[in-house]
This record gives C-alpha cells, sequence and structure tokens, in this order.
C-alpha cells in the first residue's frame, strides 16, 4: 500500500462544526448509508474539499474511511490535498494494471485512506460503469465502514450519475450564488431519474461576514446559545 502525508488546511471554527455536523447527518441516516458519492453541478463549487473533509472528519471520529477520487478526467485532488508521490490509482486499477491494495494509499491520519484517480483515460464513464467499479466498492465497503466518492459535476457529464446510482446516497454541493435555482432544480431531477439516492445538498460558499444576509440570521440564532458569534476558538 502507498503512503501519502495530509495537507492540513486551517479552517475556522465554524467550518470545523460544519463538516461535524454533515458528517452526523451522515450517520444519522442509516446502517445501510455506507457508500456516498458527492457531486455538484458545475466545477469549481467545492465538491472535493467537501468529499475530503467529509472522510476525514469521519477518520477521526473513529471510523475507517475509504475516500475514492472518481473525478478521472480533471482531478484536483491529487495535487491539493496529498503531498509524496502516488504511483498507481484508481484508473489503473480499473484497466487491470495493479491491485485493490496496490492503487490505495495509507494517509498518516489512522483511519483515513485514499485512491486517487489515477492518469487520465480516454473512456472514463465506461470504466465507472464497469464491472470492475463495482466490486471495488463490494470490496471496499467490506474493509472499510465509509467509502466516500469524489464524482466530476453532474452539469458537465454524466460520470456523477453512474457512480451516484452504485452508491447508498448522493450528497449534491452547491455554491452559494453561482447557479440558479432551476439549473439546481434541473441537476436534482437528473439524479432522481438515474434512481440516485439523494442524502441532502451541501451549500458551500457562503458569505457568513457579520454583514451579510446568512451572518445575521446565524448570528443572531446561534448567539443566543453559544455566545459572541464569530469567535474562531473552541
Amino acid at each position: 500500500m502507498q503512503k501519502v502525508i495530509i495537507n492540513d488546511i486551517d479552517f475556522s471554527f465554524r467550518t470545523k462544526e460544519a463538516f461535524k455536523t454533515l458528517r452526523s447527518s451522515i450517520e444519522f441516516s442509516g446502517n445501510d448509508i455506507r457508500c456516498i458519492s458527492v457531486t455538484s453541478c458545475i466545477p469549481n463549487e467545492g465538491k472535493s474539499e467537501v468529499a475530503f473533509e467529509l472522510a476525514r472528519s469521519m477518520a477521526q471520529n473513529g471510523s475507517s474511511v475509504l475516500l475514492i477520487d472518481a473525478d478521472i478526467r480533471k482531478s484536483v485532488m491529487q495535487e491539493q490535498f496529498k503531498s509524496g508521490r502516488v504511483r498507481y490509482g484508481l484508473s489503473n486499477y480499473l484497466v487491470g494494471l495493479c491491485g485493490m491494495d496496490d492503487a490505495t494509499c495509507e494517509t498518516n491520519e489512522e483511519g483515513f485512506y485514499i485512491m486517487f484517480s489515477g492518469p487520465v483515460t480516454p473512456t472514463p464513464s465506461e470504466l465507472l460503469g464497469s464491472e470492475q467499479f463495482a466490486e471495488l466498492l463490494h470490496q471496499s465497503l467490506q474493509m472499510y465502514d465509509y467509502v466516500i466518492v469524489d464524482t466530476p459535476p453532474i452539469g458537465s457529464v454524466v460520470d456523477g450519475l453512474i457512480v451516484g446510482r452504485q452508491c447508498n446516497g448522493t450528497v449534491l454541493t452547491v455554491a452559494s450564488r453561482q447557479i440558479s435555482y432551476r439549473f439546481a432544480q434541473d441537476i436534482v431531477k437528473q439524479l432522481t431519474n438515474a434512481k440516485c439516492h439523494i442524502l441532502g445538498c451541501v451549500l458551500n460558499k457562503v458569505e457568513m461576514a457579520s454583514g451579510s444576509a446568512y451572518g445575521k440570521y446565524y448570528g443572531k440564532y446561534y448567539g443566543k446559545y453559544y455566545g459572541k458569534y464569530g469567535e474562531d476558538t473552541e
């Protein structure tokens, strides 16, 4: 098994709590919800970061977690979240060039494992819809408590739909004020038609400054219970 060191990101207290809330929501969705795909409507909505931090939060809570980077076409995870050389990845495994253990990376955080996307291939949709990928998910669920799969944006390619219907549930990441309500509805309809079980939506990149609408509302609401809002201390 390959080994990588995770590059730590210094999130604010509010952001850390948001990922803990997302983790808890997934965990309370039922014992049969163990394989979760994470997707978005368009690129640059932060879905890879959401998938990464969700998997990491689960591992920090004592679960064993495998994060699969299934964005074979244009992965950002390989360079953004780790340091160290990775020889094999998902695409290598799917075309038969290595075994599952060879393509998996053990991180420096206990219980957290990652399978990066590997080299770009000319037929990513076919590979993700293959028996080899289905078998990968099946075997992974025998070895880990949770499997989180990062997939390409639904509005760009069909890969996210192909993966989503093979998982127990799908989390849709939507960046605040980047897409229209109607377009988001269209994406939800595509997921539903593909028989993907939608667990919920993560509203990402929300402006939480005190002068914004979100900041005013949540500051007033949570301030009653947790003291002065905006202090990033635990």
